[in-house]
């Protein structure tokens, strides 16, 4: 087998006189990215905070007030994208009765998501990717349905990220489904997306990443008083939530505690997301979600799906789950003129930025191994092509043990390399690359032959 050689990632020497390439963008994602619009995104989130509540146990009959007439707003939104989109996007509001519980619902209620779905324009092609936020907002009280609860920030700012998403992507096409949806029930016990992972779970759905987006327009916080815009945070877990107990042995012998689904796709997240947005930087928490604190990624990686979630660096806690009131000096409340627009579209185009190249790209290579029957200071790797998508050829992805991120990629075009690399030193993942250079997820080898 051929050795190769370290392939800089998207670099190419123009000459000894003119300047290097360092990063490429795809152009059309490039061209999306820019119509990704602060005016948009403002106009969405001062919308759903004039239905003055959004509670999951507010009206669902109300035309003007309350969580159904906020919902049928964004079903009409995604209706108008899907009649504009060549029949590629659909809508649907997607209800369920949910019984009470003794817990935050008292009664039972009508709960919905608001689901529009970019079908893949490749039939061989079943994957799928969500991103999601969740529309249904909440005072002091969680079981107080009547009051006002703008809900600007907590989450009308990952609501108005589907939104925008949903609103630019629905003019193009991709090999691979995406899904938007704004969830209902997130502040009474994250029903809504256990609902919608339940049903995925039953039904088979093949997803392979979920961009759960809560808090994440503001950018400042209380009792530390730091301003930054600069930095987002995606929180992902280590050791897989689901089948645990039978991935254990494995995950030990080949210590691979923090390469499980969720902390790889944290890892895309962060390299595609500064690619293309310029002065964010996305900073991996090694942790599922924040303490006292739960989000709908979780029903997700609770039935064994990749799903992370985006939260903005600098949290705000006057700001959420506070009745709107002025004591001693100080403003309360989820209100928009909180917000920063500037820092919620550049969190914005890093989802739009990260769903478009993972369903550009081909499915994720088949059967990586790492040959393991002889004491070498050296690493053979191989591979089968993906079930659906051309590949133009694989990156194979190295990084020390101690590392957080992917140090080294190598682009091959067959499915078999040696390494001067020791494998007891590195870890090794291989992805899938289109022929525009959309990489898929990264597979991490198991021993074999």
């Amino acid at each position: 087998m051929k050795k190769t050689l370290l392939f800089v990632l998207l670099a190419g020497a123009v000459g000894c006189c003119q300047a290097q390439t360092t990063i490429v963008r795809d152009p059309e994602i490039e061209a999306m990215i820019k119509e990704v619009s602060p005016d948009s995104l403002q106009s969405y989130i001062k919308t759903m905070v004039s239905f003055g509540t959004r509670s999951t146990v507010s009206s669902v009959t109300d035309r003007k007030r309350g969580i159904g007439a906020a919902r049928n707003w964004v079903l009409s939104q995604f209706e108008r994208w899907a009649a504009a989109s060549g029949g590629r996007l659909t809508a649907m509001l997607d209800t369920t009765t949910y019984a009470a519980d003794g817990n935050r619902v008292k009664e039972p209620i009508n709960l919905g998501n608001v689901v529009a779905t970019l079908k893949g324009a490749d039939p061989n092609d079943n994957r799928i990717f969500i991103i999601s936020g969740h529309l249904d907002s909440r005072r002091t009280n969680v079981l107080d349905g009547t009051n006002d609860s703008p809900g600007a920030n907590d989450d009308g700012s990952g609501s108005a990220a589907v939104m925008e998403c949903a609103r630019v992507m629905s003019k193009h096409a991709f090999p691979a489904t995406i899904i938007f949806v704004t969830v209902s029930g997130e502040e009474q016990g994250l029903l809504g997306s256990g609902y919608m992972a339940k049903k995925a779970k039953a039904a088979g759905w093949n997803i392979e990443a979920v961009l759960n987006n809560d808090i994440m327009g503001s950018n400042n916080s209380n009792e530390t008083n730091i301003i930054d815009n600069t930095r987002v945070r995606v929180f992902s877990e280590g050791l897989p939530a689901y089948d645990l107990d039978k991935q254990a042995q494995r995950i030990r012998q080949l210590g691979l505690e923090s390469d499980g689904k969720a902390r790889q796709l944290a890892r895309y997240v962060k390299e595609v997301g500064e690619r293309y947005v310029d002065n964010l930087e996305v900073v991996m928490i090694y942790r599922n979600d924040r303490f006292l604190r739960g989000g709908d990624h979780t029903p997700y990686v609770e039935n064994g799906y990749a799903a992370v979630r985006i939260t903005e660096m600098n949290e705000n806690f006057n700001h959420q789950h506070q009745d709107v009131r002025t004591d001693k000096g100080i403003v309360y409340g989820d209100l928009p003129e909180f917000m920063d627009f500037g820092y919620l579209t550049k969190n914005t185009v890093l989802n739009l930025a990260n769903l478009a190249n993972l369903a550009k790209s081909p499915a994720m290579p088949q059967e990586v191994k790492v040959e393991v029957r002889n004491l070498t200071n050296g690493t053979q790797l191989g591979w089968k092509v993906p079930v659906a998508g051309k590949a133009k050829g694989y990156y194979v992805l190295v990084r020390e043990t101690t590392s957080p991120v992917w140090q080294k990629k190598i682009f091959v075009t067959g499915t078999e390399v040696n390494l001067p690399y020791s494998k007891d030193n590195y870890f090794f993942a291989v992805q899938s690359v289109s022929e525009s250079g959309n990489e898929g997820l990264p597979v991490v080898p198991v021993p074999g032959r």
